[in-house]
């Protein structure tokens, strides 16, 4: 069916679900997986973003049939919930990777640049809306007519800019080149493919989010009005304007930046010569100066710009390789991939990954504990919001809880989301909205960072340590160096067993119960 390079990405991407067990942005799992969880089990927490309806059912809707269908089978487990539908991503993103490789002319060093791509390594099995925005840019740039009057590049454009509408931005200029130089009349080519192609495929779409969402919705609207108009995106951080030029795209690259940048050098100096690199190096020029005006910034935004960067500096090395001696290419070589590798390892294996290794522990937990009451377990994050997946990493339908962060929707005066509120004085939020008794209102397990554990200690004395996970080798601000999890004890059953026992505990103390109370009362 296809050669050796396809089933060569294959084993890359399917490699990178299991090598990549590191947290990247909470989108991945909130906006995609809890959505689809929420749709096949009918439980799964449903961010601001859905009520508001400024996020299509498109994406998630291929992960809750997956669901559907293994639960069908009952093979619903937890780990063929989280495993599938990377597997699914992976494949659509090898199939792209591919389609890159035949729009590359099949040159050796597109297949290399691609495959030992740190950033695409780090994402490309990722189930995010960013990477299949980027997989279906790879398929249309593979079907750009150059050098034909094809449109068939107008199908996949289409579906990536409804499902994320600043997909547009790498388009503008390569659009506006196809109609430039095509031989057909601009009306015919605009009425015609674009709006005919566009129609059909934002009514299939606007469909499934319409039956969704229950009733009419355009989300490629409502994205835009608050996302953009609004402004909302500045409520989650705010970065300079130059931050994609000194950070996010030479982050993006990593070691590619150097050839990207004598690519691009000699691109501009003959832009008549390399009229197709030209055309590109203006998309990403345009995308990234137009993302730049926007307030609120992120890594993941810049991804469909990455296989033009890509394509650019693969050309060039095609180039270059014809003059370098052979000795002078391998050491090239061998330096993009070993420090390509060396970050993709690190970020992948190693960075940010305690708040997935806790999810299986939390998900045995969910489906095996019941407290002295015989409840089932009440967990409850208490970490900055959306640190780690949610139900559809547990698969249980137990209560649990996390610190919100919905932004400022009414326009109050001095508004704080509630995960603000509580890192304000962590003690007096949970005086002020958790109970004292009974013990079975309070969640039997908690989950936090390690640097929370200080400021409550007081709260945490009817708690014992259960498990621990390496999250990063960086702590900053609300993140810690570990991923804790507190189990509630009863403290009453402490007590007795302490009094009839000379050896004293070590989870807990007979004075705990008379501690406690003065300290946590509301």
């Amino acid at each position: 069916m296809w050669n050796k390079t396809f089933w060569f990405f294959v084993a890359v991407r399917v490699a990178s679900v299991f090598l990549v067990a590191s947290w990247f942005v909470p989108d991945e799992y909130w906006q995609s997986l809890e959505v689809a969880h929420h749709l096949a089990f009918g439980y799964g927490h449903m961010t601001w973003e859905w009520t508001a309806g400024i996020r299509s059912y498109v994406y998630p809707a291929v992960f809750a049939g997956l669901y559907k269908l293994l639960a069908l089978l009952g093979l619903d487990s937890v780990e063929l919930l989280t495993l599938l539908p990377r597997l699914s991503q992976a494949c659509l993103s090898a199939y792209a990777d591919y389609r890159f490789h035949v729009w590359c002319n099949r040159t050796k060093w597109s297949t290399f640049l691609l495959a030992s791509s740190w950033c695409w390594f780090y994402v490309g099995s990722r189930t995010l809306a960013n990477t299949l925005e980027t997989s279906l840019a790879m398929i249309a740039l593979s079907y750009f007519p150059w050098r034909s009057e094809c449109t068939r590049f107008l199908w996949p454009v289409a579906l990536s800019c409804y499902l994320r509408p600043t997909s547009v931005l790498p388009w503008v200029p390569l659009c506006l080149y196809h109609i430039k130089k095509s031989s057909h009349p601009t009306w015919e080519l605009l009425l015609k493919r674009y709006l005919l192609i566009g129609l059909v495929t934002g009514a299939l779409c606007v469909s499934v989010d319409s039956y969704f969402h229950g009733t009419v919705v355009f989300t490629f609207y409502e994205f835009l009005k608050y996302n953009v108009l609004q402004g909302v995106g500045s409520f989650y951080g705010e970065h300079p304007w130059y931050w994609y030029v000194y950070a996010g795209l030479p982050t993006l690259l990593g070691i590619c930046l150097l050839p990207f940048l004598l690519a691009s050098y000699e691109t501009v100096r003959h832009r008549k010569v390399y009229k197709e690199r030209a055309i590109l190096l203006l998309s990403v020029f345009f995308t990234v100066a137009v993302y730049s005006l926007l307030s609120h910034k992120e890594f993941r935004f810049l991804l469909p710009v990455l296989p033009l960067c890509l394509f650019i500096t693969a050309d060039y090395l095609v180039r270059w390789s014809r003059k370098a001696s052979s000795k002078l290419i391998w050491f090239t070589a061998l330096l993009i991939v070993s420090v390509n590798g060396l970050m993709a390892g690190y970020t992948g294996l190693v960075h940010q990954r305690g708040t997935l290794d806790v999810m299986p522990y939390l998900a045995s937990t969910a489906k095996d504990y019941r407290d002295e009451f015989n409840n089932p377990a009440k967990m409850f994050f208490l970490m900055p919001c959306h640190s780690t997946p949610f139900y559809s990493h547990v698969h249980q339908n137990v209560t649990m809880r996390f610190l919100h962060c919905e932004p400022n929707l009414t326009d109050q005066q001095n508004y704080l989301d509630e995960a603000d509120q509580f890192y304000a004085n962590p003690m007096s939020w949970i005086r002020k909205n958790l109970p004292v008794h009974p013990l079975s209102a309070l969640p039997t397990h908690v989950v936090a960072f390690d640097v929370l554990e200080p400021q409550i200690k007081d709260f945490l004395s009817i708690y014992q340590e259960k498990a621990s996970f390496f999250h990063t080798d960086y702590p900053a601000g609300r993140v810690g160096g570990y991923v804790k999890v507190f189990e509630r004890f009863d403290r009453n059953a402490a007590a007795g067993a302490s009094s009839t026992t000379t050896t004293t505990p070590t989870t807990s103390d007979p004075s705990l119960e008379d501690d406690y109370e003065p300290e946590y009362n509301p």
